[in-house]
């Protein structure tokens, strides 16, 4: 049970109203995260104002959900792991890319760098090596992707405490249990 009541489009605000309208418009529906985000104008805002910035880095939309997906599950969030693995399949990302990403392991030697620095930056709470930046760098990540990179750790993490501390009910698909 969630911690915190749900706005419904019927009771948000005026400010949370045309949020909550393009939102709908975008996905067809609002999700429960967002329902709870509308009890402040300033975290949806925020929300969708690093989604938007993240939508114009290099990064691939598939490498984002990828990274979404390490990060929930580094963040142990189970909302997150339902959300983005609906969206990984809605995007044709099969079944063991999926499961290879929550694990930080990519068929592709830039990608699988790429997850596993991002499960580490989580891990150790930013605290990564000179190594591990090294490695990253002998995959060809550029220093630009680094930067997007850890925009898309910020958002992740944002949205999985807020998740985590509201205990949000679960509007997607459960994630299967890594195996």
């Amino acid at each position: 049970m969630s911690r915190i009541q749900a706005v419904s489009q019927e009771k948000a605000s005026t400010a949370i109203k045309p949020i909550y309208d393009a939102l709908k418009k975008k996905m067809g529906l609002i999700p429960n995260i967002f329902l709870h985000m509308g009890n402040s104008p300033e975290i949806l805002r925020a929300f969708i104002a690093l989604s938007d910035l993240i939508e114009t880095t290099s990064l691939s939309k598939e490498l984002k959900t990828k990274l979404a997906l390490v990060i929930a599950e580094a963040n142990q969030c189970t909302y997150c792991l339902s959300a983005h693995t609906a969206i990984a399949k809605s995007m044709s990302i099969n079944e063991e890319a999926i499961m290879q990403a929550r694990n930080a392991s990519a068929s592709d030697k830039k990608t699988g760098a790429i997850l596993r620095f991002a499960q580490s930056v989580v891990q150790k709470q930013g605290n990564v090596t000179d190594k591990e930046v090294q490695e990253l760098k002998a995959n060809n990540v550029s220093d630009q992707e680094i930067c997007e990179i850890i925009l898309i750790i910020t958002l992740n993490t944002l949205t999985n405490y807020f998740n985590k501390v509201v205990n949000t009910d679960v509007d997607f698909p459960l994630a299967p249990k890594l195996t």
